[in-house]
């Protein structure tokens, strides 16, 4: 068997933990207070990992030069902070994945574009801010994913080499940051992804479409080849 890898590294939103749910909630009722029903719920959630900026779009349209934009996208961040963990949870299985890393101690830990405001109180509500090794947000760093600063200093905090660790990830900016670091990349179709074919184009060393194929590929350490 392949040796174990020096870390896992994790995108957060759409990889680690599912957090669509409170993402469609917050627009929803933000559309609400405009008079505007519900959107489905697979419609936001197909653009959940390009953040707030996405949901606006998406929920009203808006693009950031709008001079309605800013008032909107302030107002959803704002609810989604005071709700950021009613309905978030780790996706099913991704408990088990994280254990079997714990048990055979490879350190895990979380590289977000999400801001610190929100990853905190997220990883306090769902008991994982004492588990993992690292956790960086675009506050942490001068240039966000897919700049390899992130995933660089996370292996810096962890003392892990990046050559032999794993960055996880369901966009392709993920996939691009773990290839600028030097990391083995791994592509996860399960995730928020607007167009899950385009997974194929994006380069990354492995391809999972559950949590199941991806607890059953990091029970050894797949190569970067």
């Amino acid at each position: 068997m392949s040796t174990p890898p020096s870390t896992v590294l994790f995108d957060l939103d759409g990889t680690l933990i599912d957090t669509a749910p409170d993402f469609i909630r917050c627009l929803n009722l933000l559309r609400g207070e405009f008079g505007l029903a519900a959107l489905p719920a697979e419609q936001i959630r197909r653009s959940v990992s390009n953040g707030a900026r996405a949901m606006i779009e998406v929920g009203f349209g808006l693009l950031p030069e709008h001079p309605d934009y800013a008032g909107r996208h302030a107002a959803f961040l704002d609810l989604y902070e005071a709700g950021v963990a009613e309905e978030t949870r780790l996706f099913p299985g991704m408990e088990d994945v994280l254990f079997d890393l714990e048990q055979r101690n490879i350190p895990w830990g979380i590289v977000t574009n999400k801001p610190e405001r929100f990853t905190t109180p997220l990883l306090a509500a769902l008991n994982l801010a004492s588990r993992c090794a690292a956790v960086v947000c675009p506050d942490h760093v001068r240039v966000r994913k897919p700049d390899p600063e992130a995933l660089l200093l996370a292996c810096h905090q962890i003392g892990a080499d990046p050559a032999d660790g794993i960055y996880v990830g369901d966009h392709v900016r993920d996939i691009e940051a773990g290839r600028n670091a030097g990391m083995t990349t791994v592509a996860v179709r399960y995730g928020y992804i607007e167009e899950p074919e385009s997974v194929d184009l994006w380069q990354a060393d492995l391809i999972v479409d559950s949590v199941t194929e991806l607890a059953k590929l990091l029970q050894c350490r797949p190569t970067n080849s």
